[in-house]
């Protein structure tokens, strides 16, 4: 019985998902905030590093952010709906 006690499910969601997300950076947690996609706070932070890195300037980040968010909707899109789908037209500049 104490086999059940113990669930897979448990371990994988070690961190505290709220806090994460309280500890990104204001202008991250705006943009993810009106998010498409359900961002975890670890893959949208690495990828804001990445792109404050390359680019210097949180706007361009935010924009390459769409960029990403939007190539995986369209990706997602045809995989899910086929590729007859039309392509997802991009979203306005989030600010």
């Amino acid at each position: 019985m104490s086999r059940n006690l113990t669930s897979p499910r448990a371990r994988w969601r070690a961190t505290d998902t709220m806090s994460a997300y309280d500890r990104l950076p204001p202008d991250l947690r705006a943009w993810l905030a009106g998010a498409a996609l359900p961002w975890s706070a670890a893959s949208v932070l690495r990828l804001w590093h990445r792109a404050l890195r390359d680019t210097g300037c949180p706007q361009a980040a935010r924009d390459r952010l769409a960029a990403a968010e939007q190539k995986t909707l369209a990706r997602e899109a045809a995989r899910v709906w086929g590729s007859a789908y039309p392509k997802a037209q991009p979203l306005a500049n989030r600010r």
